[in-house]
């Protein structure tokens, strides 16, 4: 049984722990306002951007001048996974869903005979996946010293990503992420980027004609890349979201469990502070009583 003196220095070591939560919750909650609305401001661009892309995409069809980025290399043996997550932890089991959703994928690409190679975003990202996965991975960006997430960070992925497939090192790349719905709700997201992918036209999109100059060919050899592009910064800003709404859920569930802890440490605090009292004055009244 617990002495008097070890229940105080609980009870005080745990009320430290609740004030730490409790600003790390308000920190949180500040930064997921900024960071969900850089996000939701994100979400019309990329859509629209991605739709005339889309558009762009069915009208060169499977033409043999179509730009590599759309075409691919006529393969899939070599995949690249971008696995984005955050930096830090005591968010809840924010990281270790976006990395279950890539192990999934990874283990379902080795049975088809698939090569695998993983490019990790994130710091906690890399230290789970390198556990089973460090034979499979070609690099890491660390983003720790960068403030805020802008458009210069997915660029350097992208050029990165680019990069290595104009060097025939792999022939799809998938870029796993959480896509923000709400501060309780984060959604493990996997989106093919090369090469592109896009959603068939609406029909009165599609029955609408455009003259293009120069010719859709010219136009998405420049958008293509740019595509990649806008594609990694939505998803570093939904990611960023939902690792705050994440964390602000964490600690606020973290703030209440001290409470409650605290609550029954003082509980048997008091009782065990009854007893030595109780204890005490039988000894007293015994020992008046003995003489």
């Amino acid at each position: 049984m617990p002495s008097l003196k070890d229940l105080k220095n609980r009870i005080a070591s745990v009320k430290s722990t609740r004030k730490i939560t409790k600003a790390m919750q308000m920190v949180a909650a500040a930064k997921l306002r900024r960071a969900q609305e850089a996000a939701e401001a994100a979400r019309p661009y990329a859509e629209r951007f991605e739709a005339v892309l889309g558009q762009l995409a069915a009208s060169v069809g499977g033409s043999s001048t179509a730009p590599k980025l759309l075409a691919g290399t006529g393969k899939d043996d070599v995949h690249m996974l971008v696995v984005m997550t955050a930096e830090r932890g005591l968010c809840g089991g924010f990281n270790s869903n976006i990395v279950k959703l890539a192990r999934i994928h990874i283990e379902k690409l080795k049975a088809e005979g698939k090569t695998v190679k993983i490019l990790t975003v994130g710091k906690k990202g890399r230290e789970q996946l390198k556990r089973n996965y460090g034979d499979l991975m070609v690099d890491h960006v660390d983003l720790s010293g960068a403030r805020t997430i802008g458009y210069q960070n997915a660029q350097d992925i992208a050029r990165d990503l680019l990069s290595r497939f104009d060097s025939e090192e792999f022939d799809v790349a998938t870029i796993f992420y959480s896509k923000f719905e709400s501060v309780i709700s984060q959604k493990p997201t996997a989106l093919q980027v090369i090469p592109a992918e896009f959603e068939a036209p609406e029909e009165e999109a599609a029955a609408v004609l455009y003259d293009y100059e120069p010719d859709e060919e010219a136009i998405l050899a420049d958008l293509l890349p740019r595509g990649v592009a806008t594609q990694i910064f939505a998803a570093l800003l939904e990611n960023t979201a939902s690792e705050m709404g994440a964390r602000m859920s964490a600690m606020d569930n973290a703030t209440r469990n001290a409470g409650d802890m605290i609550d029954k440490l003082s509980i048997q605090y008091n009782r065990t502070r009854q007893a030595v009292i109780t204890n005490e004055l039988i000894e007293i009244i015994s020992g008046a009583e003995a003489l």
